[in-house]
């Protein structure tokens, strides 16, 4: 059963790179805007071969929103100067805001990304995301992340799965969730994130970045902070998803 699920899970992914690269992945527009230039896969490109570099792979995979192959045809974002840049130098959240007194994970499902703000307000991290898309097929309704500020509610570890995705009987692996509005959790998504939001709704991460936010930034609700989990700020889908 389990393999199923992963045969059917990788070809949903396939299927929406190839349908959403050509249309509109996140590189596609970034790498028009200035300090970036655009670069089309061709033949069996991959991230290793056009960044032997880890540093500057690192860096070209989380601008561009992406941690799954490259593909022919696809139009990815490159900056300037990468090899003398550090990831926070992208950040698309101010380094710095008005002193929340707690901690916050603010969600923009516009630029696809989660940032990570202390006590005092300083960004301590910041990463990428796949958030819910507009429409799902399976459940013929829109699958939309629900915006506005929520509580870490409930945390699950590297097993945590979905009860309910794939229909019918879920199995999806969610490692690390974090849930903050009913079914919808942040947590790590090990077929990667492809630039584009594709989620039923759930807010998908690097893995890595999942693990970090669990064990290392988020509280659950308990008797230390008055039962009120790390507080998630899910900004509003303010342009229309080009999937």
């Amino acid at each position: 059963m389990r393999l199923i699920i992963k045969i059917v899970l990788i070809l949903s992914t396939l299927f929406f790179m190839i349908t959403a690269g050509y249309a509109g992945t996140y590189g596609r527009t970034l790498c028009k805007t200035d300090g970036f230039r655009c670069k089309k896969i061709k033949g069996n490109q991959s991230w290793f071969s056009l960044f032997p570099s880890e540093h500057d792979r690192g860096i070209a995979m989380r601008l561009n929103r992406m941690n799954t192959d490259l593909y022919p045809g696809l139009v990815i974002a490159i900056p300037d100067d990468i090899e003398n840049r550090d990831i926070m130098d992208f950040a698309p959240f101010p380094r710095q805001i008005r002193a929340p007194e707690e901690k916050v994970i603010v969600v923009d499902p516009v630029e696809l990304a989660w940032g990570a703000y202390d006590i005092d307000g300083s960004l301590v991290r910041w990463g990428p995301i796949s958030g819910g898309r507009d429409w799902c097929n399976d459940i013929d309704a829109s699958c939309l992340t629900q915006s506005g500020a929520f509580r870490i509610f409930s945390l699950g570890s590297s097993d945590c799965y979905s009860t309910k995705f794939p229909l019918p009987d879920g199995g999806a692996p969610m490692p690390y969730c974090m849930y903050f509005h009913g079914g919808q959790a942040l947590h790590g998504e090990p077929n990667g994130l492809p630039g584009y939001n594709a989620s039923h709704g759930c807010v998908r991460l690097y893995v890595n970045d999942a693990e970090w936010l669990r064990y290392d930034f988020v509280e659950g609700p308990n008797e230390n902070n008055h039962y009120q989990g790390t507080k998630v700020i899910v900004q509003a889908y303010t342009v229309a998803s080009e999937e």
